[in-house]
């Protein structure tokens, strides 16, 4: 048989058969572990991006609960707030209660006070009066008596 162009068949089927071998060898030496380290580097950061998530979820989930406490606190704080209001006002009041009460009293007690500064005054008055009175009437009597001496020593 003639081979055109000097091609020898068994040469060519050498070489397809060590470039088999030569790439199921690859395959095995390099390949496959390659894809096995990959998948597992895949798995790896796939895990840890679930595993961030759940902690987002989380954290998600307790800031929701914070503003809820913090939102039962403000609520809370309102409360005490209008209940401390309440409690002043009322404090306010009784105070001003007291106060009224206590100036009705000193009121009453200055009417005492001056009703019986009124009386001494008017006690004092009286007896300033009769004592003047009887001062003028024993200046009149005296001078009568004077007159009367002098009448009785002229005549």
């Amino acid at each position: 048989m003639s081979i055109p162009l000097n091609i020898d068949w068994q040469q060519i089927l050498l070489h397809l058969f060590n470039f088999a071998i030569l790439g199921g060898g690859l395959y095995l030496l390099l390949y496959k572990p390659v894809k096995d380290f990959m998948d597992k580097r895949v798995q790896y950061y796939s895990e840890m991006e679930q595993k961030a998530n759940e902690t987002l979820s989380e954290a998600e989930k307790l800031k929701g609960d914070y503003a809820a406490q913090i939102e039962k606190a403000d609520d809370e704080i309102a409360e005490k707030k209008a209940k401390a209001a309440k409690d002043a006002e009322a404090l306010a009041e009784e105070k001003i209660k007291e106060a009224s009460e206590q100036a009705v009293k000193i009121i009453a007690d200055a009417e005492e006070n001056a009703a019986l500064e009124k009386q001494k005054m008017i006690t004092s008055a009286r007896q300033e009066i009769v004592e003047l009175a009887a001062a003028a009437t024993k200046k009149l009597v005296k001078e009568s008596l004077d007159k009367a001496k002098e009448s009785g020593a002229n005549e």
